[in-house]
Protein backbone atom coordinates (compact mmCIF):
# COMPACT_ATOMS: atom_id res chain seq x y z
CA UNK A 1 0.00 0.00 0.00
CA UNK A 2 1.51 3.81 -0.53
CA UNK A 3 0.14 6.55 1.12
CA UNK A 4 1.10 10.20 0.94
CA UNK A 5 -0.21 13.31 2.35
CA UNK A 6 -1.96 15.79 0.53
CA UNK A 7 -3.55 19.42 1.11
CA UNK A 8 -7.20 19.62 1.73
CA UNK A 9 -9.32 19.64 -0.57
CA UNK A 10 -13.31 19.61 -0.77
CA UNK A 11 -14.01 16.21 -1.24
CA UNK A 12 -17.30 16.78 -3.46
CA UNK A 13 -15.45 18.76 -6.21
CA UNK A 14 -13.80 15.58 -7.40
CA UNK A 15 -17.42 14.31 -7.29
CA UNK A 16 -18.38 16.86 -9.19
CA UNK A 17 -15.84 16.85 -11.33
CA UNK A 18 -15.70 13.01 -12.05
CA UNK A 19 -18.53 11.31 -11.03
CA UNK A 20 -17.50 7.89 -13.03
CA UNK A 21 -13.90 7.80 -11.41
CA UNK A 22 -15.18 8.95 -8.02
CA UNK A 23 -18.75 7.53 -7.57
CA UNK A 24 -18.96 7.59 -3.52
CA UNK A 25 -18.33 9.96 -0.72
CA UNK A 26 -18.95 9.20 2.88
CA UNK A 27 -18.17 12.57 4.49
CA UNK A 28 -18.35 13.71 8.37
CA UNK A 29 -20.12 16.67 7.92
CA UNK A 30 -20.47 17.42 11.77
CA UNK A 31 -17.70 15.21 12.74
CA UNK A 32 -16.81 14.72 16.14
CA UNK A 33 -14.81 11.57 18.20
CA UNK A 34 -17.12 9.05 16.63
CA UNK A 35 -16.88 9.77 13.02
CA UNK A 36 -13.99 11.83 12.59
CA UNK A 37 -12.79 10.75 8.73
CA UNK A 38 -14.13 11.57 5.40
CA UNK A 39 -13.70 8.89 2.55
CA UNK A 40 -14.08 9.28 -0.96
CA UNK A 41 -13.58 6.41 -2.81
CA UNK A 42 -12.01 6.07 -5.95
CA UNK A 43 -11.41 4.08 -9.07
CA UNK A 44 -14.07 1.56 -8.75
CA UNK A 45 -13.36 -1.75 -10.04
CA UNK A 46 -15.25 -5.21 -9.88
CA UNK A 47 -18.73 -4.87 -8.89
CA UNK A 48 -21.40 -7.54 -7.38
CA UNK A 49 -24.82 -6.14 -8.27
CA UNK A 50 -27.76 -8.09 -7.11
CA UNK A 51 -31.01 -6.57 -8.90
CA UNK A 52 -33.71 -9.37 -8.02
CA UNK A 53 -34.00 -11.18 -4.69
CA UNK A 54 -33.92 -14.60 -6.56
CA UNK A 55 -30.75 -13.82 -8.61
CA UNK A 56 -28.32 -14.91 -5.87
CA UNK A 57 -27.05 -15.00 -2.34
CA UNK A 58 -25.68 -11.06 -2.08
CA UNK A 59 -23.50 -11.91 1.14
CA UNK A 60 -22.70 -14.76 0.07
CA UNK A 61 -20.49 -13.37 -3.02
CA UNK A 62 -19.29 -10.43 -0.82
CA UNK A 63 -18.06 -12.45 1.96
CA UNK A 64 -15.96 -15.02 -0.23
CA UNK A 65 -14.84 -11.71 -2.82
CA UNK A 66 -13.43 -10.04 0.34
CA UNK A 67 -9.65 -10.31 0.20
CA UNK A 68 -8.83 -11.91 3.62
CA UNK A 69 -4.80 -10.78 3.71
CA UNK A 70 -5.63 -8.02 5.88
CA UNK A 71 -3.52 -4.88 5.12
CA UNK A 72 -2.02 -2.95 8.90
CA UNK A 73 -2.79 0.35 9.38
CA UNK A 74 -5.16 3.37 11.26
CA UNK A 75 -6.44 4.41 8.68
CA UNK A 76 -10.49 3.42 8.60
CA UNK A 77 -9.77 2.44 4.65
CA UNK A 78 -6.91 1.10 3.43
CA UNK A 79 -8.61 0.02 -0.04
CA UNK A 80 -11.38 -2.83 -0.50
CA UNK A 81 -15.07 -2.78 -0.92
CA UNK A 82 -17.86 -0.32 -1.09
CA UNK A 83 -21.32 -1.49 -0.29
CA UNK A 84 -25.01 -0.51 -0.52
CA UNK A 85 -28.11 -2.13 0.57
CA UNK A 86 -31.38 -1.26 0.03
CA UNK A 87 -33.87 -1.63 2.78
CA UNK A 88 -35.29 -4.53 0.40
CA UNK A 89 -32.33 -7.10 1.11
CA UNK A 90 -33.95 -8.18 3.85
CA UNK A 91 -35.80 -10.98 1.73
CA UNK A 92 -32.52 -12.42 1.28
CA UNK A 93 -31.90 -12.35 4.83
CA UNK A 94 -35.19 -13.47 6.22
CA UNK A 95 -36.63 -16.13 3.82
CA UNK A 96 -40.46 -15.62 5.47
CA UNK A 97 -39.97 -12.00 4.20
CA UNK A 98 -38.66 -12.44 0.41
CA UNK A 99 -42.76 -13.15 -1.15
CA UNK A 100 -43.71 -10.13 0.64
CA UNK A 101 -41.36 -7.71 -0.52
CA UNK A 102 -42.15 -4.49 -3.11
CA UNK A 103 -39.12 -3.99 -5.63
CA UNK A 104 -38.44 -1.88 -8.00
CA UNK A 105 -36.37 -1.39 -10.94
CA UNK A 106 -33.44 0.09 -8.90
CA UNK A 107 -30.28 -2.33 -7.34
CA UNK A 108 -31.33 -4.17 -4.40
CA UNK A 109 -27.65 -4.55 -3.07
CA UNK A 110 -24.14 -3.46 -4.85
CA UNK A 111 -20.66 -3.95 -3.55
CA UNK A 112 -17.95 -2.08 -5.58
CA UNK A 113 -14.11 -2.87 -4.93
CA UNK A 114 -11.75 0.30 -4.37
CA UNK A 115 -8.45 0.29 -4.88
CA UNK A 116 -7.84 4.35 -3.75
CA UNK A 117 -9.29 6.49 -1.90
CA UNK A 118 -8.42 10.44 -0.27
CA UNK A 119 -9.63 10.27 3.58
CA UNK A 120 -9.47 13.34 5.42
CA UNK A 121 -8.96 13.51 8.99
CA UNK A 122 -10.79 16.17 10.57
CA UNK A 123 -9.34 15.76 14.39
CA UNK A 124 -5.67 15.80 13.35
CA UNK A 125 -6.42 18.04 9.80
CA UNK A 126 -4.55 15.68 7.58
CA UNK A 127 -5.76 14.65 4.23
CA UNK A 128 -4.12 11.71 2.31
CA UNK A 129 -4.62 9.87 -0.57
CA UNK A 130 -3.89 6.01 -0.83
CA UNK A 131 -3.54 3.24 -3.26
CA UNK A 132 -3.85 -0.37 -1.61
CA UNK A 133 -1.75 -2.04 -4.51
CA UNK A 134 0.83 1.27 -4.92
CA UNK A 135 -0.15 1.86 -8.19
CA UNK A 136 1.49 4.92 -9.31
CA UNK A 137 -0.99 5.97 -12.11
CA UNK A 138 -3.89 5.65 -10.34
CA UNK A 139 -2.45 7.87 -7.77
CA UNK A 140 -0.64 10.08 -10.42
CA UNK A 141 -4.65 10.54 -11.75
CA UNK A 142 -6.05 11.47 -8.71
CA UNK A 143 -3.38 14.17 -8.23
CA UNK A 144 -3.74 15.71 -11.98
CA UNK A 145 -7.47 15.77 -11.25
CA UNK A 146 -6.70 17.50 -8.22
CA UNK A 147 -5.02 20.69 -9.85
CA UNK A 148 -7.44 21.24 -12.28
CA UNK A 149 -10.90 21.49 -9.62
CA UNK A 150 -13.21 24.27 -10.26
CA UNK A 151 -15.69 25.18 -7.91
CA UNK A 152 -19.44 23.73 -7.99
CA UNK A 153 -21.36 26.49 -9.67
CA UNK A 154 -24.70 26.93 -7.21
CA UNK A 155 -27.89 25.89 -8.48
CA UNK A 156 -31.58 25.87 -7.06
CA UNK A 157 -33.96 23.47 -7.55
CA UNK A 158 -37.08 23.97 -9.57
CA UNK A 159 -39.50 21.80 -9.95
CA UNK A 160 -43.20 20.28 -8.23
CA UNK A 161 -43.79 18.56 -4.44
CA UNK A 162 -45.89 15.56 -4.18
CA UNK A 163 -46.65 14.75 -0.68
CA UNK A 164 -47.93 11.67 0.41
CA UNK A 165 -51.26 11.86 1.85
CA UNK A 166 -51.63 12.49 5.34
CA UNK A 167 -54.43 10.32 5.83
CA UNK A 168 -52.77 7.20 4.53
CA UNK A 169 -50.12 7.57 7.53
CA UNK A 170 -52.63 8.70 10.02
CA UNK A 171 -55.28 5.59 9.21
CA UNK A 172 -51.42 3.54 9.73
CA UNK A 173 -51.14 4.41 12.82
CA UNK A 174 -54.31 3.54 13.28
CA UNK A 175 -53.97 0.13 12.53
CA UNK A 176 -50.67 -0.18 14.69
CA UNK A 177 -52.22 0.21 17.44
CA UNK A 178 -54.74 -2.76 16.74
CA UNK A 179 -51.70 -4.76 16.28
CA UNK A 180 -50.15 -3.52 19.25
CA UNK A 181 -53.14 -4.02 21.33
CA UNK A 182 -53.48 -7.34 20.00
CA UNK A 183 -49.99 -8.53 21.09
CA UNK A 184 -48.21 -8.54 17.56
CA UNK A 185 -45.63 -5.95 18.05
CA UNK A 186 -44.73 -3.51 20.97
CA UNK A 187 -43.57 -0.58 18.39
CA UNK A 188 -43.70 -0.46 14.29
CA UNK A 189 -41.75 2.75 12.39
CA UNK A 190 -44.10 3.70 9.83
CA UNK A 191 -42.59 5.74 7.09
CA UNK A 192 -44.46 8.44 4.61
CA UNK A 193 -42.86 9.61 1.28
CA UNK A 194 -42.47 12.89 -0.63
CA UNK A 195 -41.31 13.14 -4.21
CA UNK A 196 -40.19 16.24 -6.10
CA UNK A 197 -40.40 16.28 -10.33
CA UNK A 198 -37.42 18.28 -11.06
CA UNK A 199 -37.71 20.76 -13.90
CA UNK A 200 -34.08 21.67 -14.43
CA UNK A 201 -30.96 20.01 -15.01
CA UNK A 202 -29.01 19.60 -11.66
CA UNK A 203 -26.40 16.97 -10.52
CA UNK A 204 -26.30 14.81 -7.75
CA UNK A 205 -23.25 16.44 -6.24
CA UNK A 206 -25.31 20.15 -6.30
CA UNK A 207 -28.26 18.37 -4.39
CA UNK A 208 -25.81 17.30 -1.99
CA UNK A 209 -24.28 20.53 -1.34
CA UNK A 210 -27.41 21.97 -0.62
CA UNK A 211 -28.26 19.26 1.98
CA UNK A 212 -25.16 19.61 3.27
CA UNK A 213 -26.06 23.23 4.37
CA UNK A 214 -29.49 22.76 5.53
CA UNK A 215 -28.80 19.94 6.92
CA UNK A 216 -25.41 19.02 7.85
CA UNK A 217 -24.82 15.52 9.97
CA UNK A 218 -21.97 13.11 10.82
CA UNK A 219 -22.45 10.53 8.21
CA UNK A 220 -23.45 11.83 5.09
CA UNK A 221 -23.32 9.71 2.15
CA UNK A 222 -23.32 10.59 -1.95
CA UNK A 223 -23.30 7.65 -4.60
CA UNK A 224 -23.74 8.62 -7.94
CA UNK A 225 -24.78 5.42 -10.25
CA UNK A 226 -25.39 5.28 -13.74
CA UNK A 227 -29.03 4.62 -13.08
CA UNK A 228 -29.79 6.59 -9.70
CA UNK A 229 -27.76 8.58 -7.41
CA UNK A 230 -28.67 8.50 -3.07
CA UNK A 231 -28.08 12.07 -1.51
CA UNK A 232 -27.89 11.52 2.40
CA UNK A 233 -27.35 13.45 5.51
CA UNK A 234 -27.83 10.69 7.89
CA UNK A 235 -27.47 11.11 11.51
CA UNK A 236 -27.39 7.55 12.73
CA UNK A 237 -24.99 4.42 12.50
CA UNK A 238 -25.49 0.82 11.90
CA UNK A 239 -22.45 -0.49 13.15
CA UNK A 240 -18.82 -0.13 13.14
CA UNK A 241 -16.21 -2.53 13.09
CA UNK A 242 -12.22 -1.73 14.34
CA UNK A 243 -10.13 -5.09 15.06
CA UNK A 244 -12.49 -7.04 17.20
CA UNK A 245 -15.19 -4.36 18.69
CA UNK A 246 -17.82 -3.79 16.93
CA UNK A 247 -20.26 -0.57 17.83
CA UNK A 248 -23.51 0.40 16.95
CA UNK A 249 -25.29 3.78 17.91
CA UNK A 250 -28.65 3.72 17.85
CA UNK A 251 -31.47 6.77 17.66
CA UNK A 252 -34.68 6.49 19.09
CA UNK A 253 -36.43 9.75 20.39
CA UNK A 254 -37.04 12.80 18.30
CA UNK A 255 -38.42 16.14 19.32
CA UNK A 256 -38.48 19.43 17.15
CA UNK A 257 -35.70 22.13 17.42
CA UNK A 258 -36.72 25.71 19.10
CA UNK A 259 -35.58 29.34 19.59
CA UNK A 260 -34.06 30.46 22.53
CA UNK A 261 -35.10 29.12 25.66
CA UNK A 262 -37.97 26.85 23.97
CA UNK A 263 -35.30 24.77 22.68
CA UNK A 264 -33.91 24.46 25.89
CA UNK A 265 -37.28 23.73 27.03
CA UNK A 266 -38.18 21.17 24.47
CA UNK A 267 -34.48 19.27 25.01
CA UNK A 268 -34.89 18.42 28.69
CA UNK A 269 -38.78 17.37 28.22
CA UNK A 270 -37.44 14.93 25.22
CA UNK A 271 -34.90 13.43 27.74
CA UNK A 272 -36.95 12.91 30.56
CA UNK A 273 -40.87 12.16 28.77
CA UNK A 274 -41.64 8.66 30.41
CA UNK A 275 -43.26 7.61 26.86
CA UNK A 276 -39.71 8.60 25.08
CA UNK A 277 -37.36 6.69 27.38
CA UNK A 278 -39.11 3.92 27.52
CA UNK A 279 -39.63 3.50 23.31
CA UNK A 280 -35.44 4.18 23.11
CA UNK A 281 -34.55 1.43 26.67
CA UNK A 282 -37.22 -1.11 24.21
CA UNK A 283 -34.96 -0.38 21.14
CA UNK A 284 -31.68 -0.14 22.71
CA UNK A 285 -32.62 -3.81 24.30
CA UNK A 286 -33.40 -5.01 20.40
CA UNK A 287 -30.00 -3.73 19.70
CA UNK A 288 -28.08 -5.57 22.07
CA UNK A 289 -29.91 -8.50 21.06
CA UNK A 290 -29.01 -8.29 17.65
CA UNK A 291 -25.27 -7.45 18.77
CA UNK A 292 -25.67 -10.61 21.18
CA UNK A 293 -25.53 -13.20 17.99
CA UNK A 294 -22.23 -11.97 16.60
CA UNK A 295 -20.96 -10.99 20.05
CA UNK A 296 -18.90 -12.78 22.61
CA UNK A 297 -20.97 -13.69 25.79
CA UNK A 298 -21.16 -11.25 28.26
CA UNK A 299 -18.78 -8.67 26.00
CA UNK A 300 -21.88 -6.50 25.38
CA UNK A 301 -21.66 -3.11 27.01
CA UNK A 302 -23.57 0.42 26.97
CA UNK A 303 -20.86 2.71 27.05
CA UNK A 304 -23.27 5.39 26.61
CA UNK A 305 -26.73 6.00 27.32
CA UNK A 306 -29.58 8.47 26.30
CA UNK A 307 -27.28 11.34 25.23
CA UNK A 308 -28.42 13.90 23.53
CA UNK A 309 -27.43 15.00 19.47
CA UNK A 310 -28.94 18.08 17.84
CA UNK A 311 -29.51 18.70 14.44
CA UNK A 312 -30.63 22.21 12.62
CA UNK A 313 -34.45 20.75 13.09
CA UNK A 314 -34.81 18.15 15.52
CA UNK A 315 -32.76 16.58 18.87
CA UNK A 316 -32.24 12.83 19.17
CA UNK A 317 -31.62 10.62 21.59
CA UNK A 318 -28.62 7.97 21.12
CA UNK A 319 -27.08 5.94 23.04
CA UNK A 320 -23.27 3.75 21.68
CA UNK A 321 -22.94 -0.09 22.54
CA UNK A 322 -20.13 -1.94 22.24
CA UNK A 323 -19.44 -5.17 22.03
CA UNK A 324 -16.31 -7.79 20.96
CA UNK A 325 -16.83 -9.94 18.26
CA UNK A 326 -16.53 -13.81 18.44
CA UNK A 327 -13.90 -15.69 16.33
CA UNK A 328 -14.70 -16.71 12.53
CA UNK A 329 -17.55 -14.12 12.21
CA UNK A 330 -17.73 -13.09 8.60
CA UNK A 331 -19.49 -9.65 7.02
CA UNK A 332 -22.83 -11.90 6.06
CA UNK A 333 -23.05 -12.58 9.84
CA UNK A 334 -22.56 -9.07 10.99
CA UNK A 335 -25.31 -7.81 8.63
CA UNK A 336 -27.41 -10.86 8.69
CA UNK A 337 -27.57 -10.02 12.78
CA UNK A 338 -28.04 -6.52 12.10
CA UNK A 339 -29.60 -5.02 9.34
CA UNK A 340 -31.68 -3.56 8.82
CA UNK A 341 -31.57 -1.36 12.16
CA UNK A 342 -34.28 -1.85 14.57
CA UNK A 343 -34.56 1.57 15.61
CA UNK A 344 -36.15 1.86 11.86
CA UNK A 345 -38.37 -0.97 11.89
CA UNK A 346 -39.34 -1.66 15.31
CA UNK A 347 -39.67 -4.27 17.88
CA UNK A 348 -40.09 -7.82 17.09
CA UNK A 349 -38.44 -6.44 13.76
CA UNK A 350 -39.69 -9.48 11.91
CA UNK A 351 -43.02 -9.20 12.56
CA UNK A 352 -42.69 -5.37 12.60
CA UNK A 353 -41.65 -5.38 9.00
CA UNK A 354 -44.42 -7.59 7.99
CA UNK A 355 -46.61 -4.85 8.84
CA UNK A 356 -44.51 -2.22 7.05
CA UNK A 357 -45.36 -4.13 3.85
CA UNK A 358 -49.06 -4.32 4.09
CA UNK A 359 -48.98 -0.66 5.32
CA UNK A 360 -46.87 1.33 3.43
CA UNK A 361 -47.34 -0.85 -0.02
CA UNK A 362 -44.06 0.45 -1.88
CA UNK A 363 -40.15 -0.61 -1.84
CA UNK A 364 -38.50 1.86 0.85
CA UNK A 365 -35.46 0.86 -1.55
CA UNK A 366 -32.55 3.62 0.05
CA UNK A 367 -34.72 4.59 2.69
CA UNK A 368 -33.66 2.71 6.13
CA UNK A 369 -30.96 0.81 3.93
CA UNK A 370 -27.47 1.33 4.28
CA UNK A 371 -24.19 2.20 3.14
CA UNK A 372 -20.41 1.72 4.06
CA UNK A 373 -17.23 -0.07 3.45
CA UNK A 374 -15.19 -3.40 4.38
CA UNK A 375 -11.85 -2.29 4.16
CA UNK A 376 -8.59 -4.14 3.69
CA UNK A 377 -7.52 -3.43 7.54
CA UNK A 378 -10.71 -5.49 8.57
CA UNK A 379 -12.12 -2.08 9.55
CA UNK A 380 -16.14 -1.21 8.53
CA UNK A 381 -18.57 1.35 9.18
CA UNK A 382 -22.15 1.82 7.87
CA UNK A 383 -24.68 3.91 8.41
CA UNK A 384 -28.80 3.85 8.37
CA UNK A 385 -29.71 5.61 5.18
CA UNK A 386 -32.51 8.07 6.87
CA UNK A 387 -32.55 11.88 5.86
CA UNK A 388 -32.09 10.32 2.44
CA UNK A 389 -33.10 11.39 -1.16
CA UNK A 390 -32.81 9.08 -4.02
CA UNK A 391 -32.48 10.80 -7.37
CA UNK A 392 -33.52 9.01 -10.49
CA UNK A 393 -34.08 10.38 -13.86
CA UNK A 394 -35.71 13.99 -13.08
CA UNK A 395 -37.07 12.47 -10.01
CA UNK A 396 -36.25 12.90 -6.22
CA UNK A 397 -38.08 10.63 -3.71
CA UNK A 398 -37.49 10.68 0.40
CA UNK A 399 -38.98 9.33 3.08
CA UNK A 400 -39.13 10.03 6.97
CA UNK A 401 -40.90 7.80 9.93
CA UNK A 402 -41.80 7.95 13.27
CA UNK A 403 -42.17 5.31 16.24
CA UNK A 404 -45.47 4.40 16.71
CA UNK A 405 -46.09 2.32 20.00
CA UNK A 406 -50.19 1.71 21.95
CA UNK A 407 -49.83 5.59 23.25
CA UNK A 408 -48.97 7.03 20.32
CA UNK A 409 -51.11 10.25 19.15
CA UNK A 410 -51.36 9.84 15.47
CA UNK A 411 -51.25 14.01 14.73
CA UNK A 412 -47.87 14.03 16.61
CA UNK A 413 -46.25 11.58 15.06
CA UNK A 414 -47.05 12.69 12.19
CA UNK A 415 -45.79 15.99 12.62
CA UNK A 416 -42.68 14.33 14.01
CA UNK A 417 -42.28 12.93 9.74
CA UNK A 418 -42.58 17.03 8.98
CA UNK A 419 -39.61 17.72 11.83
CA UNK A 420 -37.44 14.71 10.23
CA UNK A 421 -38.03 15.95 6.49
CA UNK A 422 -37.48 19.54 6.85
CA UNK A 423 -34.05 19.44 6.65
CA UNK A 424 -34.45 18.04 3.15
CA UNK A 425 -37.19 20.41 2.26
CA UNK A 426 -36.19 22.77 2.60
CA UNK A 427 -34.02 22.37 -0.39
CA UNK A 428 -36.71 22.85 -2.57
CA UNK A 429 -37.64 25.93 -1.17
Amino acid sequence: MKVISIPDIDLDTLSYANPTRYPFLLESVNHNSNNRFSILFAHPGKKIVLNDLEEFDFLDKLTTSIDTLLIYSDLPFTGGWFVYLSYELIGQIEPTLKQIMHTSDQPIAMAVQIPTAIIIDHTNHQTYLLDQFGSKYRIDQVLADIKQLKLIPDCKLTGTLYTEEEAKFLLGVAKNREYIKAGDVFQVNLSRQWQYHLTNDITPTQIYQALKKTNPAPFSALVQLQTFSIISSSPERLFSVDGNVIQSRPIAGTYPRGIGSEDKRLKQQLINHPKERAEHIMLLDLERNDLGKVCEYGSIKIDEIMGLESYPFVHHIVSNIKGKIKLNTTIKHLISALFPGGTITGCPKIRCMQIIQELEQTPRQSYTGSLGYVSSNGKMDFNILIRTISKQNNLLTLRTGAGIVFDSIAKQELQETKHKAKGMLKIFA
